[in-house]
């Protein structure tokens, strides 16, 4: 699943193509990929203007001319793109905008595997009330606050969107790694210097990341089709059984709440 430095690429290479656009077509193939279900999204879209497009947690949200928004959600395999509209239209495309620009652009919005979708807002500006902190902009002290409240292993809590936004899967392995934190160390129990190397491990983790346009594992690509390169910088994730890049022990993998977690056994013992 696309995680904050994927979604934050998107939406970079989104934003130059489509902000200041004026939708003037709207094709919705599916309407139970749209929250709430009995918004016209027709009606609501043709003829405004796309005014921004900015990144909370892994949602790509959209601001109109009249300030009414709404959101996108690339699940594990979303994808958006500008293609033209002579293009042919991938399997799986859920949404269609078009925009007035030379060259007949189109948004396109495919999501073959259906875990996205699109959330509108309208004027409501609740729309990261479940969301927790950007961890870019999270400070030490107020990441061991978050953490105390629990005593979940440290790798639950980080990928707990209402903890901290837009960490996943690979980005957590890596920062605590980064860190030298075992994985299933209850979160309460963390000392204040492991939060404090936490902290700078999750945003080193991310910059880097973004530098190199995310990790393409599967069928990740930005707006203009690329793919990014961090996943040959993974030091831990997705490596079981090769050498740590740090001291040359294996690789580990264990699951952890349904969801695959790896870490170097003697750079991160518990």
């Amino acid at each position: 699943m696309p995680e904050l430095p994927e979604v934050q690429t998107v939406v970079d290479t989104l934003r130059p193509r489509v902000v200041g656009r004026r939708i003037t077509k709207v094709h919705l193939g599916r309407h139970d990929i749209l929250t709430p279900s009995d918004v016209d999204l027709e009606q609501v879209l043709t003829g405004r203007t796309i005014r921004d497009v900015s990144r909370r947690g892994k949602r790509i949200l959209f601001l109109l001319d009249n300030a009414e928004r709404f959101y996108i959600h690339l699940g594990m395999t979303g994808h958006l793109s500008v293609e033209s509209r002579s293009a042919a239209l991938a399997p799986h495309t859920h949404l269609q905008l078009h925009l007035e620009a030379r060259g007949a652009p189109e948004l396109r919005f495919v999501d073959p595997r259906r875990f996205g979708g699109i959330w509108w807002l309208g004027n409501s500006d609740d729309e990261d009330d479940d969301l927790g902190p950007e961890p870019l902009r999270l400070r030490p002290a107020q990441l061991r606050r978050l953490l105390s409240k629990t005593k979940r292993p440290i790798k639950s809590a980080l990928l707990d969107q209402t903890v901290v936004a837009g960490l996943g899967n690979i980005y957590a392995d890596e920062s605590l790694f980064a860190a030298g934190i075992h994985p299933l160390t209850p979160t309460n129990l963390l000392k204040q210097d492991q939060v404090s190397r936490l902290s700078r491990a999750i945003k080193t983790t991310l910059r880097r990341a973004l530098r190199h346009r995310g990790s393409t594992l599967r069928n990740y690509r930005d707006a203009n089709g690329d793919t990014g390169n961090f996943q040959k910088l993974h030091r831990v994730y997705g490596r079981e059984g090769e050498p740590c890049r740090k001291c040359r022990s294996p690789v580990q993998k264990i699951v952890l709440g349904g969801r695959s977690t790896h870490f170097c056994p003697s750079c991160q013992s518990r």
